[in-house]
């Protein structure tokens, strides 16, 4: 007798049915989604991918005011890693990154846990310390130019009270001028970490620190050792976000100093703009931005590699 159970009514064995194939997939399987999706990757493809491939190649030839096919090799990178410009340019991100990276890494996690500490009135709290990112960077240097202008701002106002020696001419001295630029940087992004540190603290499962609380554990060792190393993706993804926008600092300081006194705040995105739009030498331009470019691959492949390579067996 033939098994119905395992062939069709002509006695044929009925196949299993087969998982559908790579090009099923990529083509057919949410075909919605994927049309619907397609103008992004278009951009994506188009725009940021194909005309960062154009500027890389226009580095490495002799374009001025216009874009043009004459090869000279690694000369524009030469004459960029030689320019004093640059080097000033380069030194002062440097320094500038660093400073802004930390500070606004640890007073932005520092917030977040006076906001985990369910204090009255959190919402409007919360929406004062976010509410700088949602400035534009040249408003945020407008106003702190305005407060550090030692004839409008800060000095004035104080020695108008009397204190005739007080001095914060911040914005004009080459020795302070980047630290200037980093209060004012602090002041803009430490809210939006905070909005993410703040986040990841509530993620936290709240067993653990009822466990922390019985064993006796302090609550700063608490954050330490214990919540800290939870919330590293939170952590390494704010990294990430934080270090992109250091590298691509612009607004900030044309709004602020404009790069001076001097050369004194000059970054390398300034160094880009002016030799694109002022001095008319694209291939320099683009032989800077592709270095920023590859500032910004040496901070995301490590985190890449962190997120999406092989995890290790615990």
């Amino acid at each position: 007798m033939t098994d119905i159970g395992r062939s069709g009514a002509m006695g044929r064995p009925v196949e299993a049915d087969k998982p559908p194939g790579l090009l099923y997939n990529i083509f057919v399987r949410n075909i919605t989604a994927k049309i619907a999706a397609s103008p992004m990757v278009a951009i994506v493809l188009i725009v940021f991918i194909g005309c960062t491939l154009w500027s890389v190649w226009f580095s490495f030839t002799d374009s001025r005011s216009l874009p043009n096919g004459d090869f000279v090799g690694w000369a524009q990178y030469e004459r960029l890693f030689s320019a004093r410009r640059w080097k000033i340019s380069a030194t002062n991100l440097l320094t500038y990154g660093i400073f802004s990276l930390v500070f606004t890494m640890v007073v932005g996690f520092l917030l977040a846990v006076l906001m985990d500490q369910k204090l009255r009135f959190e919402d409007g709290f919360r929406t004062i310390f976010l509410y700088p990112f949602a400035l534009s960077g040249i408003v945020t240097g407008l106003v702190w130019q305005w407060i550090m202008n030692p004839t409008l701002g800060l000095q004035s106002t104080i020695r108008g009270l009397g204190w005739t020696s007080f001095t914060f001419d911040w914005i004009t001295n080459t020795d302070m001028v980047l630290y200037a630029l980093l209060i004012a940087g602090t002041w803009h992004g430490t809210g939006f970490v905070m909005v993410l540190m703040l986040a990841g603290l509530r993620s936290i499962d709240g067993e653990i620190w009822k466990a922390a609380r019985v064993d006796g554990i302090p609550a700063w060792r608490t954050y330490l050792q214990i919540v800290l190393p939870m919330m590293r993706g939170v952590i390494v993804t704010t990294l990430v976000i934080v270090g992109s926008g250091i590298v691509r600092t612009y607004d900030l300081v044309v709004a602020l100093t404009n790069g001076g006194p001097g050369l004194s705040s000059e970054v390398p995105a300034k160094y880009v703009i002016n030799y694109m739009f002022t001095a008319g030498n694209l291939g320099q331009a683009l032989a800077a931005s592709t270095i920023m470019l590859v500032a910004v691959f040496v901070i995301l492949i490590p985190w890449i590699m962190i997120e999406f390579g092989p995890k290790k067996a615990r």
